[in-house]
């Protein structure tokens, strides 16, 4: 992710969640250097369709924040993008990772339940607009880091 991503990327977030990050806690992101990672995903025609941000820090990925635009989903891209960024941790000395989801985003749950994570625990009233608990999910170890079938993702 680039500067120049962040207006299709902020379109992507408004859409996505009730309480979106502005253009400068993304700029700030972009800006953190060897702790901040940040991914955009482009289809075929080089659209951006899904971004991730996280954090790597001491063997860790704490994925802040992911999200596929509403009218790409159910197309694979959340699960393309989440692979690309837990191989792209690995890679970099990851070795587990961590987020938080609300209990309602089935959807959410539904992707990273099927790539491994699982609930570590409940941070109750996490989220507000509306007001809901979030499930803090944990992958206890990342999948190797293949640098030949990262360049395919």
């Amino acid at each position: 992710m680039t500067a120049a991503d962040l207006d299709r990327v902020l379109e992507i977030e408004r859409a996505s969640f009730s309480n979106p990050w502005s253009r400068e806690m993304f700029a700030g992101e972009l800006g953190r250097g060897a702790v901040s990672r940040a991914w955009v995903l482009r289809d075929a025609n080089g659209d951006i369709v899904a971004y991730c941000l996280a954090w790597l820090v001491a063997g860790e990925l704490h994925i802040s924040n992911l999200a596929v635009a509403p009218e790409r989903r159910r197309q694979g891209f959340g699960m393309l993008m989440l692979r690309r960024v837990l191989a792209d941790a690995a890679a970099d000395g990851g070795q587990a990772a961590t987020l938080e989801v609300r209990e309602s985003n089935k959807a959410a749950l539904d992707l990273y339940l099927g790539l491994g994570f699982r609930v570590a625990g409940v941070r109750r009233r996490y989220y507000s607009d509306p007001v809901e608990d979030a499930l803090v999910l944990w992958l206890a170890s990342l999948p190797a880091a293949d640098l030949e079938s990262r360049k395919s993702l």
